[in-house]
């Protein structure tokens, strides 16, 4: 590791440096975000936004990150890899030049697509001080390895521990073979893997061109205020909520090998300008593959939550997140042993950092909204194409959010744990792959009534124009996301086969299918809870939801207690 004294320090800095610093670190992030989107080859990073683009100090703490990456991978699955560079290689086997590789899951804690690649970054006058490195966390499409839901980590592909993937600005053949042919989808793979370099070495010279123009001493006196602004900024907003244990609780379905529901249970602690993230009570680590590590599943998970509870008004970087911790035993679901199954690792995600958000209904009634529909709704389409290629069309659906103290709910959108990453244009699945679109609409009566009812799932039907494998990645249709300050649940969402000549059927919790030409899966996503009584509802919004087809007559009878007029006006029963 790099030792402070190291690294020399102006002593100030001036405040319009200082905000050129701050702002240059976020907009050169987001523009490798935005040149990583322009040349990927595989639609899941294109389009879908599978990938997060990150700045690390020399000790590999997190000093920026793209403004839309995906949370979970920024929020320290960066610094953890870069870290564990530092650990195996030390500070002399680091090189201008160099480009490190790591999806490991005993750094990480994440499934093993998700693969960091990084590269110091060099500046000082001789150009051998090292003042941080460059990081960009990408899903790679396919890495081998049998199914998701395996039973250990050994099943879900290559694992690569931290090794080099160019050397003093050579690439190393041997690595690049390595990847290539352990892929599925080597085109696409390899496609994105040179997206993910260009991002990192065009990265690596914003950052060393940066410091040079204010010199490395106020660049990194620059980064020390920075962090220290954020965690300060972060402590203020924690002092301003009441002290105190507060608690909440709800379930997953399953862990995909047996129908036990598993219990996600929270405590949250608030005392003076520290909060604590409690996760003792929580399900321990199971057969399913739906486990995470330490840091990619416990750490990550409680930083997400923080990161909403304070808003985002702050960026996220190591100092904001200082006043947070966390207890967490091993052997958890969120701090699994690093050979345990994690392909679906992100399964719990949405509901922990819903649940921790939950905790503090009572404590900042006006800040916590109804719980949002928080799962994945994931289908994946794979087999081969006529003239024996490979496809894998991985889509998940977008959700409603919960209502809250001020407005309905928002939706469609992704969950607590995704970001910016978006929908897939439908024209380019049709094209691609061996489908059509046949529906996509909102799902009407999906939102939890309210006060502010929370916002709509959607419905979405592809029909099948080829045999193919289906695979599903479906949890809380027994645990609906809940209402607050007495609004109610919203629908949970659910899968549905059609299928000629025979009767419709849920699919949600099905492991595996095999369709046929002409079958039409249906997913509808699930909504989001509500906020305050729904008596309390103005007839106005209830109108305007009825008129834009949100949500029927006999929802609107039966959940705000109205009644429907010769004129088609909405009206109190109690006023009749």
């Amino acid at each position: 590791m790099i030792e402070a004294n190291q690294r020399v320090k102006a002593d100030s800095v001036d405040a319009i440096s200082l905000e050129v610093i701050r702002h240059g670190l976020i907009s050169i992030t987001n523009q490798i975000d935005a040149n990583i989107k322009r040349t990927a080859f595989s639609p899941y990073i294109y389009e879908y936004n599978d990938f997060a683009v990150g700045l690390t100090d020399p000790d590999g703490q997190l000093v920026a990150q793209c403004t839309g990456g995906m949370p979970p991978f920024v929020a320290d699955s960066v610094g953890m890899a870069v870290r564990d560079g530092l650990q195996i290689y030390g500070r002399d086997r680091l090189h201008h030049g160099d480009v490190v590789l790591c999806n490991h899951a005993a750094v990480q804690g994440q499934h093993l697509n998700n693969t960091v690649m990084y590269t110091p970054v060099f500046g000082g006058v001789d150009q051998s001080l090292l003042i941080g490195f460059f990081a960009i966390n990408v899903h790679w499409i396919d890495i081998g390895g049998s199914v998701p839901r395996s039973t250990d980590i050994f099943m879900e592909g290559l694992q690569l521990r931290t090794i080099k993937l160019w050397s003093k600005g050579e690439p190393i053949e041997e690595v690049y073979r390595i990847i290539e042919n352990n892929s599925r989808m080597p085109t696409e793979l390899m496609g994105d893997i040179s997206a993910q370099l260009a991002g990192c070495l065009l990265g690596r010279d914003l950052t060393r061109d940066l410091a040079s123009r204010y010199g490395t001493a106020t660049f990194f006196k620059a980064i020390e205020i920075i962090l220290d602004q954020s965690e300060a900024a972060a402590r203020a907003i924690i002092r301003a909520m009441p002290d105190g244990v507060y608690v909440a609780e709800t379930y997953l379905d399953n862990d995909r090998t047996s129908d036990n529901p598993l219990l996600i249970r929270v405590k949250v602690i608030i005392v003076d300008d520290e909060m604590t993230v409690d996760y003792t009570e929580i399900a321990d680590q199971v057969a399913g593959p739906i486990n995470s590590g330490y840091f990619g599943g416990g750490q990550t998970t409680a930083r997400v939550a923080f990161k909403y509870l304070l808003g985002a008004d702050e960026m996220a970087n190591e100092g904001t997140f200082r006043p947070l911790k966390l207890v967490l035993p091993k052997g958890k679901i969120l701090s699994a042993e690093p050979t345990a199954p994690m392909g679906n690792y992100s399964t719990p995600f949405p509901t922990v950092i819903d649940v921790v958000v939950r905790a503090l209904e009572n404590a900042l009634p006006d800040r916590v909204p109804g719980g949002h529909f928080a799962t994945h709704s994931g289908v994946r389409f794979h087999g081969r194409r006529p003239d024996g290629s490979f496809f894998d069309s991985h889509d998940s659906g977008h959700g409603g959010w919960g209502g809250c103290a001020t407005h309905d709910g928002s939706g469609p959108f992704r969950t607590m744990a995704h970001g910016d990453t978006r929908i897939i244009p439908l024209e380019l699945q049709e094209a691609s792959l061996p489908m059509r679109i046949e529906e996509f609409t909102l799902r009407e009566d999906s939102c939890g009534a309210g006060k502010f009812r929370g916002g709509l799932g959607f419905r979405k039907k592809y029909k099948i124009l080829q045999s193919c494998l289906l695979q599903t990645n479906l949890d809380r249709t027994k645990f609906p996301p809940w209402g607050v300050q007495g609004g109610r649940a919203a629908l949970p969402g659910r899968f549905i086969l059609e299928r000629a000549g025979e009767p419709a059927r849920d699919i949600s919790k099905e492991k595996g299918i095999t369709l046929q030409a002409g079958d039409v899966v249906c997913v509808e996503t699930g909504g989001g809870g509500g906020y305050g009584l729904p008596r309390d509802r103005s007839l106005e919004l209830i109108q305007s939801d009825l008129d834009a087809g949100y949500i029927s007559v006999e929802c609107a009878k039966r959940d705000y207690e109205i009644s429907l007029g010769l004129d088609g006006k909405v009206r109190r029963v109690s006023e009749i």
